[in-house]
């Protein structure tokens, strides 16, 4: 409880045993077997401090630490231990806390989340389970992500960016370095991994900010954070590193106060030992350059484990106020770890250490706390009080009443998925299968174009082909049709020919003949004419003779008609004439 500006936590014989809240921020210890009162302790420390205006942060893993929402029960038991701590004196009450209650899977209390980018590459690859090629390549996934401006929120974008980041691997190798398939399929899978343990659930927004750890409530109370954590202790290193990203944030996110009158916030860190177990070399460095750094920022940190063994030493040698329960000495190396324990307190001469480590009862501790000037105190056996508040867990129903009753409850019930890696790089993908469907289609088209194209040059050159065919068909036809005619003709021309040949020999023969007759009857004639003309010459005169035979030529040519009546009628005449002449001239 908190009493005269100091947190009473227990009774070693008639001295009260005080942690000061000045020197809260030099860390602490709260170590014993299991059942051994560990938790009471916790409970006593967190009311204290939070009744001292300090809010606290702590893991409740079994879910008996709920019942701080509400005030405690009296008893007889109760009324005995008040009495025997003189608590009435100081005015002991039972008091309900002012409690927020968290859970990563929502089912308990406020859904606590954060970001992929607020988690950061070393705590995510911790929980990834990844090795040192891989947590490199995790970091350039990062960087990159960063350089592009993609939001890495939710698991989703994470998956998202590695399939991208693997897509384009060799554009990216020149600027990041080479990233192996092997190593980014390996990723993804502790990444669908990691969802099947309710990362997807832990990994959104609205992201958990630490300055909503640092509120008080009316009374001046300091808020006690319950983070449930039944669930999630079933994967321990999920549990560590969320834990481990706290006090991240908290060192990133608080300013420097130096040393205070007390601390801005207590931090629990229950079953500690799950934080160290599996941490690399690089990682307990940062966890122990943490704790000697946060101190500035007004934070005190509680480390609960089983055994202070759990606890490296660099970090152990940090925490100045050490409740240390009952240790168990049932093996060498348990009594090996009794010893070492025992030696890091200060002596009492009232008692011997380390077998008083292995005699304590239930609710009792040896304590040693960091005094007014900072130096430890002797290490006192010491009686710790009761909490103030309910014992155990709380019913369903009141569970829900509270987390319903929260002021943050309406900023953090309802879960954001705004635009982020995700969705930019499925737009992308959707954009480029657009084109490439586009372009797909287009050269399909193109494609078909030309076939139709090919198709109707092909279907133009058949029928020109057979137009030609048909043409040189025709012409064939054409030629063979005139040759027949021509033929026909040429045979037509030689039957005229030969007709008008015959015609005309017949003509000839007949005009011969004709003429032969003719000669033949003017020869008749002649020798008529004659017998006449020599009759007449007797008759008619010498000088009359020429006239009589022209006269005779002309009417035998008009007789005769034509050039035969004319060459006859002339041959005539001549002959007659002739005749009459050598007549006359005989006589």
């Amino acid at each position: 409880m908190y009493y005269d500006n100091k947190i009473l936590i227990g009774k070693a014989d008639d001295k009260d045993i005080y942690i000061y809240p000045k020197m809260a921020n030099r860390h602490g210890m709260i170590a014993g077997a299991t059942g051994t009162g560990k938790t009471v302790s916790l409970r006593v420390i967190a009311e204290s401090f939070s009744n001292a205006g300090v809010p606290v942060f702590l893991a409740d893993i079994k879910g008996d630490l709920a019942g701080m929402c509400k005030s405690g029960n009296d008893s007889e038991d109760m009324q005995e231990r008040i009495a025997r701590f003189g608590l009435a004196e100081k005015n002991f009450s039972y008091s309900a806390f002012p409690v927020t209650f968290w859970d990563v899977y929502a089912r308990m209390g406020l859904p606590m989340r954060t970001t992929i980018t607020e988690m950061g590459p070393l705590l995510l690859s911790r929980i990834l389970d990844l090795n040192d090629t891989q947590t490199d390549i995790l970091k350039i996934i990062f960087k990159i992500a960063d350089d592009e401006g993609l939001l890495l929120i939710d698991t989703k974008d994470l998956r998202a960016m590695i399939n991208y980041v693997g897509e384009n691997a060799k554009d990216y190798s020149m600027a990041y370095g080479n990233m192996a398939k092997q190593s980014l399929a390996a990723i993804i899978r502790a990444v669908v991994s990691l969802e099947s343990e309710g990362a997807d659930k832990f990994f959104g927004e609205p992201a958990f900010s630490i300055n909503d750890c640092l509120a008080t409530d009316c009374n001046g109370h300091g808020n006690i954070q319950i983070m449930d954590c039944q669930e999630l202790i079933n994967y321990p290193t999920m549990y560590s590193t969320f834990l481990l990203w706290l006090l991240s944030e908290l060192y990133e996110t608080l300013p420097e106060v130096g040393d205070r009158e007390k601390p801005k916030l207590v931090f629990f860190f229950d079953e500690a030992h799950l934080l160290f177990n599996t941490a690399t070399k690089a990682l307990l460095e940062k966890i122990e350059q943490l704790v000697k750094l946060i101190r500035s920022k007004g934070v005190s940190i509680f480390f609960v484990t089983q055994n202070p063994q759990d606890i490296p030493d660099g970090v152990l040698s940090q925490l100045g106020n050490k409740v240390q329960h009952c240790l168990h000495a049932y093996t060498p190396s348990e009594q090996k770890a009794v010893r070492i324990a025992a030696q890091s307190y200060r002596v009492n001469p009232a008692f011997d250490t380390g077998e008083a480590i292995t005699e304590l009862g239930i609710g009792e501790a040896l304590v040693s706390v960091l005094d007014e000037d900072g130096v430890p105190t002797i290490v006192e056996r010491t009686k710790i009080l009761p909490p103030q508040s309910r014992m155990g867990a709380i019913t369903p129903e009141e569970r829900t009443s509270e987390i319903n009753a929260s002021l943050l409850f309406t900023k953090y019930s309802e879960e954001i998925d705004r635009d982020s890696a995700y969705e930019f790089l499925m737009r992308k993908n959707l954009e480029e299968e657009a084109a490439a469907l586009a372009q797909k289609e287009a050269e399909e088209k193109a494609k078909a174009e030309e076939a139709a194209e090919k198709e109707r040059l092909k279907q133009e050159a058949a029928e020109e082909k057979e137009r030609q065919k048909q043409e040189a068909a025709e012409e064939k036809e054409r030629l063979r049709q005139e040759a027949a005619e021509e033929k026909e003709r040429q045979k037509q021309e030689a039957a005229e020919e030969r007709a008008r040949l015959k015609a005309e020999a017949a003509a000839e023969k007949e005009r011969l003949k004709a003429e032969a007759k003719a000669e033949k009857e003017a020869a008749a004639k002649q020798d008529a004419m004659g017998k006449a003309v020599k009759k007449a010459a007797k008759n008619a005169a010498s000088s009359a003779a020429g006239t009589i035979g022209r006269e005779v030529g002309n009417s035998l040519g008009k007789s005769m008609g034509g050039s035969i009546g004319k060459k006859v009628g002339g041959n005539v005449g001549a002959s007659l004439g002739r005749g009459i002449l050598s007549t006359l001239f005989r006589l």
